[in-house]
């Protein structure tokens, strides 16, 4: 794939299609197979892609927000597991810098690129089950955690636990392969089904100071809370693939094996008025989400430049076009992955297809965070000028 960190954006989003245009090959089979897609792991370590949000400064690519967003969805357009272990790992190699010391910033970079780690996702603060205790000169960690994105064949786990004396949400950041860490394969739902996204179980786990990321510095800062915009937008720019992958697919299966219908008196289904109605109303809702989308990550990108001079009305404008953005993405996306049937017709419900895989995908990634609530969110914004709560996580 070549080590050469001074490619342009659009090389790396070159790379990122060859890449994708590989994980389609073996799409289908491995979304039927489950478990952990780790050939194609070692292909994202190997691109070097691992690098990307990291700055030039400590190794990185240096690659901003637009264009990782970018090369998330092209991903997610084939295969939203991938997606999904790969963006998580941008999310959390940036965990030091948003919550972090500057020293722990530089470290965990400096380190990400020497030794090309492979970051998951286990913060869940929702799941408070993690509790993690003061010794004399470490922490002991234990309990459990859920929907632990990526973390079976990763190096490095972030994770939130609560302080056994205080009651405080800590952020962490351990080895995955740590004495007293087992992480389980017990990940079964319908869809993104090779995220292993499942459970992670701590006995004793010996925790250094310096591994103790969140909840303890620049607690004055609005860039702390940054994190929620990135990651709901991140939802929002894998759910925007997935319908563009399925609109794809969909294309390709109605010009080339889609036959007209007895009464539809037209002898290319490609001239079908409802055909063309069902296409007609896709492209537009796609245009739709995109320009969301776009427009999302723009301010995204702006926020981040700003790191801790962010102020609230920033903060506050990007959260809004972040959730404007996921919810059209949703509504959007779980429509056209049903629709897609309407314009393929029954033979396309052969499993050697797979075309189901974009709904379940879709219907299982969507319930990871209720719509409603952002809805009520951009309902306090539209009616009463409220910006959303800055939550950090």
């Amino acid at each position: 794939m070549g080590n050469d960190l001074e490619l342009e954006a659009k090389d790396y989003i070159i790379l990122a299609q060859s890449l994708a245009a590989e994980f389609a090959q073996t799409a289908i089979e491995r979304d039927a197979q489950g478990g952990t897609p780790k050939q194609e792991r070692d292909s994202l370590r190997q691109s070097n892609l691992l690098k990307l949000i990291i700055p030039k400064q400590y190794g990185g690519i240096g690659a901003n927000w637009i264009t990782t967003f970018k090369i998330i969805r092209e991903f997610a357009k084939v295969d939203s597991s991938l997606a999904h272990v790969f963006s998580y790992h941008q999310i959390g190699v940036v965990i030091p810098h948003i919550f972090g010391t500057i020293e722990q910033k530089q470290y965990y970079y400096s380190e990400t690129v020497n030794h090309n780690w492979f970051w998951c996702n286990a913060l869940n603060p929702r799941d408070k089950r993690a509790v993690i205790t003061a010794q004399e000169n470490h922490f002991l960690l234990n309990g459990s955690k859920s929907f632990c994105s990526g973390s079976v064949d990763s190096d490095i786990l972030p994770l939130s636990a609560i302080d056994q004396t205080t009651g405080e949400l800590i952020i962490l950041v351990i080895p995955s392969g740590r004495q007293g860490v087992k992480i389980n394969t017990d990940w079964d739902s319908m869809g993104q089904r090779q995220t292993d996204s499942g459970s992670i179980n701590f006995d004793n786990v010996i925790v250094y100071p310096q591994e103790i990321i969140g909840a303890r510095y620049n607690q004055n800062s609005v860039f702390t809370t940054i994190r929620s915009c990135i990651t709901q937008l991140n939802l929002a720019n894998i759910y925007l693939g997935i319908a563009e992958g399925a609109f794809a697919s969909a294309k390709n299966y109605t010009q080339n094996r889609k036959k007209p219908w007895l009464t539809s008196e037209v002898e290319c289904v490609t001239k079908d008025p409802f055909i063309l109605h069902h296409y007609g109303t896709m492209w537009v809702d796609l245009q739709g989400v995109k320009a969301l989308v776009n427009q999302a990550i723009e301010l995204l990108q702006a926020a981040w430049e700003e790191e801790h001079n962010l102020t609230p009305t920033q903060r506050g404008e990007c959260m809004i076009a972040v959730n404007t953005a996921k919810v059209a993405a949703t509504k959007v996306g779980l429509d056209i992955t049903n629709r897609i049937f309407e314009v393929m017709g029954a033979s396309a419900t052969s499993q050697k297809y797979g075309f189901d895989r974009y709904w379940r995908n879709m219907r299982t990634f969507t319930l990871h965070d209720p719509v409603d609530y952002r809805l009520r969110e951009i309902g306090k914004w539209a009616l009463n000028d409220e910006f959303p709560q800055t939550g950090a996580y």
